[in-house]
């Protein structure tokens, strides 16, 4: 049996059990959207654990298409990332294919957000340099250009802890110290800071993609719905 929601249901599958991600996600949605969450259930945030994800991804995907969603997304960038961009398009259009429903991971989420913000080259911030070497490597192959990718180096399962505040002041000096830039990218779904995109936007003047409106963008654009929550920048204020 499946259930259903009056503007649509996404299926979602997260890479962590962190609290918060799931809850600032449906934040950013309307009334009438609903979410179902499956879990991978990554604890070291290492290459060895992201390499070997794919399988459990498949499995919640499959899980997720019995139940009949409007569409899936898939978060956490470096098991997706580790494939390279053709390889991971592979995979998700066989996925797509078998279940007949639309699929995106996030790392696909981002690359998209960045070119409808006309961003060609970008600052990133993230909180992992394992993750950032990872992403910067696909990022080669997607036609955009990174100036600078700076962490702020935090252990795995303190991720959650990191301040809006501080996110705003790191992303600020790497932006500030990184000219040449058209647009900042803040990777990783696991920090709780999305509020943090107007304020960039406003102060900085710049457009600025955040993993986690990414995919508020998408399921509004998917879903065609058009009331969106003020408070997180252009991307979802304009959906472009």
């Amino acid at each position: 049996m499946a259930f259903t929601m009056w503007r649509g249901v996404v299926g979602l599958v997260r890479p962590t059990r962190r609290p918060g991600a799931i809850e600032e996600l449906i934040r950013m949605l309307p009334e009438g959207i609903g979410v179902l969450p499956f879990m991978v259930n990554f604890k070291a945030g290492v290459r060895e654990e992201f390499s070997k994800a794919i399988p459990q991804y498949e499995q919640y995907t499959a899980d997720l298409a019995e139940q009949k969603v409007d569409l899936i997304l898939l978060s956490g960038t470096p098991p997706f990332c580790l494939l390279g961009v053709r390889g991971e398009s592979e995979l998700i259009k066989s996925w797509e294919k078998r279940h007949q429903i639309p699929i995106w991971t996030e790392s696909q989420l981002h690359v998209e957000a960045m070119k409808a913000m006309k961003i060609r080259k970008f600052v990133g911030v993230s909180y992992s340099s394992l993750q950032i070497g990872i992403v910067s490597e696909y990022m080669k192959d997607t036609g955009l250009e990174c100036v600078a990718f700076e962490p702020i180096e935090v252990p795995f399962e303190d991720v959650g802890q990191i301040s809006t505040e501080s996110v705003y002041a790191h992303t600020k000096k790497v932006w500030l110290q990184n000219p040449g830039a058209d647009g900042i990218y803040i990777h990783g779904g696991g920090w709780q800071t999305a509020r943090v995109v107007e304020l960039l936007e406003r102060d900085l003047q710049v457009p600025v993609v955040h993993a986690q409106v990414c995919n508020a963008w998408k399921i509004h654009k998917q879903l065609m719905v058009r009331e969106t929550i003020p408070g997180f920048g252009r991307l979802l204020a304009e959906l472009p």
